[in-house]
């Protein structure tokens, strides 16, 4: 039995958090990087899960901006605005609450290519109400310094409803992008790069149950995958970041530990890794006080609010353990 809403304090911190967005409450999708001073940023998607009215249906899950937080540490997190659209692409604003918007702003990926930073944005015309028929395809976005970035171009890939990007480069010397495809029942199809400039798809890279938010990086000796499966995220491991295996079993997730809702302890959702020397740091959201309604559709916000946490990861004996 789940606690009911009189039990629940949104005002008060969930066990374990480390980041909520101070205007609608709503960061998800979290990655976070650190730049040439040792500087720390998070950047995030905007749910406006809290916003007085954000419109009917889904559209509170829609409408969103990216979000910017700052830290020294990693642990302690401030937040520093939007990126919010000019006349050559995006840039850092911290002047008040987003303005509504026609362009949806989802799940950013920043890396840096040895030479400047670049961001692989899902971008959704205007503000659907409901999931299916609105096409989403996945943007590239350059920077020198974080704060400001141009718009390239989209990016041809497996189909027009692909999200989540996450881009890294192989053993094999090759950049490859992953990113869930819609069409394709909520997969992780995959593309090749030489140069970052020209893709080309290369099929599917995690078949299997329906997933989102893939992310890839290099760990003790391999190269892991997470998949958010909405009950935890799958760990899938590669020799070569191409061809993958399962770890555990069909069933086997990391983060799937939940609660009742007043406890504030939920699954782990979309999130991304940040090398430290051996260490490897999870960075990824919860809905601490869902009660295991449907999300998409619920009438009460407190159940929509979300909070950045973040985990360890580490490799024993070839197999990746989670320690939340």
């Amino acid at each position: 039995m789940t606690a009911g809403p009189s039990a629940i304090d949104p005002g008060a911190p969930a066990p374990g958090e480390l980041y909520r967005d101070p205007v609608y409450d709503g960061a998800t999708d979290p990655t976070v990087v650190q730049d040439s001073d040792g500087g720390w940023w998070m950047f995030y998607t905007q749910r406006r899960a809290t916003h007085s009215d954000p419109g009917p249906g889904v559209a509170w899950v829609h409408g969103s901006r990216i979000g910017v937080a700052r830290s020294d540490d990693g642990l302690a997190w401030s937040y520093a605005g939007t990126l919010e659209p000019d006349s050559d692409g995006l840039g850092l604003r911290n002047d008040g609450p987003p303005a509504v918007v026609d362009v949806t702003h989802w799940a950013p990926e920043v890396i840096h290519d040895g030479t400047q930073w670049r961001m692989y944005l899902t971008e959704i015309a205007g503000i659907p109400s409901e999931w299916p028929g609105h096409a989403r395809q996945i943007v590239e976005y350059r920077s020198d310094g974080l704060r400001t970035w141009s718009r390239r171009r989209p990016l041809a890939l497996a189909s027009d409803r692909v999200i989540d990007a996450a881009v890294a480069r192989g053993p094999d010397g090759r950049w490859r992008l992953w990113c869930k495809d819609e069409a394709a029942d909520s997969v992780t199809a995959m593309a090749v790069s030489d140069d970052l400039e020209s893709w080309r798809t290369d099929g599917v890279a995690i078949g299997g149950r329906p997933h989102e938010g893939p992310f890839a990086f290099e760990l003790g000796g391999w190269w892991w995958m997470l998949t958010d499966e909405w009950r935890g995220m799958a760990v899938h491991r590669s020799a070569d970041a191409v061809s993958w295996e399962r770890q555990g079993g069909a069933d086997a997730v990391i983060l799937g530990e939940s609660g009742p809702a007043a406890a504030g302890v939920q699954i782990g959702r979309h999130g991304s890794v940040l090398m430290r020397g051996e260490r490897a740091l999870l960075y990824y959201f919860t809905h601490p006080w869902w009660d295991g309604s449907e999300l998409a559709d619920a009438d009460e916000r407190v159940h929509r609010r979300s909070a950045v946490h973040v985990a360890t990861l580490r490799v024993v004996a070839d197999l990746l353990i989670c320690e939340r």
